[in-house]
Parts: structure tokens; C-alpha cells; sequence
């Protein structure tokens, strides 16, 4: 397998603004490089459903990253947007993946139940919405990302089919 790319990006008003040290956007990126990810692109946009719709649908368009995990936005705050702003401009929907966060996470939190987070394809790039907290990303990315390896694979046309042998 090629060294799959990936993109992160963090939504967050006070970490757009300078005023809060994004914790959460590092610890994505920091295990995204040990699980040999090559991590093309990080920033932190402000809770704009726009804006995050924008940047998302650009990194897919161009073909930048094979991947795109955000965090933040996902919550019941009036701003939250992120799950809206994932959908908007995605092509396909992979409800699989949040719904196993929200289950996997359960396991540690009841409130796990009101995370609105959501994954999508656009063209062939694989969106998933991530928590905010840097420990609930840290559990949910544990979780899923060596699942995820085989669903690119296939998303990029390194491999083609799903049967698996056991």
C-alpha cells in the first residue's frame, strides 16, 4: 500500500480567534504519523458552516488528502456545524463509522449518546467527524483507524474488493 495522505481539520471559534490552544488537532495528527499517514494539510477554521464546507469539499476536489479527519463541531452548542457542513458536500454517506465511535464510546461515557459526528466520500476522499476533547479523539481514532486502512484502499482503487478471509 502506498503511504496513504490525510488532512486535519479543527473547528473551533476561540481556537480560530487565538484565544484556546487547539489539543485536539495535534493528538489527530500525532497518530495519524505513527500509524504511516503522511499528514498534508492541519488547520483550524472558525464554527462556519461555509467555511468548513468550503475547505473540506477544496482538499477533496484537488485531490489532496485521501483523507480528512476533523474535530470539534459535533455537539449541541447553537455553533456546532460540523456534522451539517460534512453532509453538504459530500457524495455518500458511511454511517458505519460514527455509529461505531458513538457505541465504542459508550463504553466510557453515557453522554458519547450526543455526539452528532458523521463520515462521508466525496470523490475519493473518506470524511469522518471526530470529538472535540483530545481523549475522546484519542479513543475514537484507536478504534477505527485500522479499519479505515482497508476502506481507502478501496476508495482509492489500491484494492478491490471488500471479501476478506479469516
Amino acid at each position: 500500500m502506498s503511504r496513504m495522505r490525510a488532512a486535519v481539520i479543527t473547528s473551533s471559534d476561540s481556537g480560530y480567534a487565538g484565544e484556546r490552544e487547539d489539543l485536539s488537532g495535534p493528538v489527530i495528527a500525532g497518530m495519524l504519523a505513527e500509524s504511516g499517514y503522511e499528514v498534508v494539510h492541519q488547520i483550524i477554521l472558525p464554527d462556519d458552516r461555509q467555511i468548513l464546507g468550503r475547505e473540506m469539499a477544496r482538499i477533496a476536489d484537488e485531490g489532496l488528502a485521501d483523507l480528512i479527519l476533523t474535530t470539534g463541531g459535533t455537539g449541541f452548542s447553537e455553533r456546532d456545524c460540523m456534522p451539517e457542513a460534512t453532509a453538504d458536500i459530500t457524495e455518500r454517506q458511511v454511517p458505519g463509522i460514527p455509529e461505531a465511535m458513538r457505541a465504542y464510546s459508550l463504553r466510557f461515557t453515557g453522554r458519547a449518546m450526543l455526539s452528532r459526528a458523521a463520515a462521508g466520500i466525496r470523490r475519493r476522499t473518506l470524511i469522518v467527524n471526530l470529538p472535540g476533547s483530545p481523549k475522546a479523539v484519542r479513543e475514537c481514532l484507536e478504534y477505527i483507524l485500522p479499519q479505515l486502512e482497508h476502506g481507502l484502499q478501496i476508495l482509492t482503487g489500491e484494492a478491490s474488493n471488500c471479501a476478506r478471509r479469516d
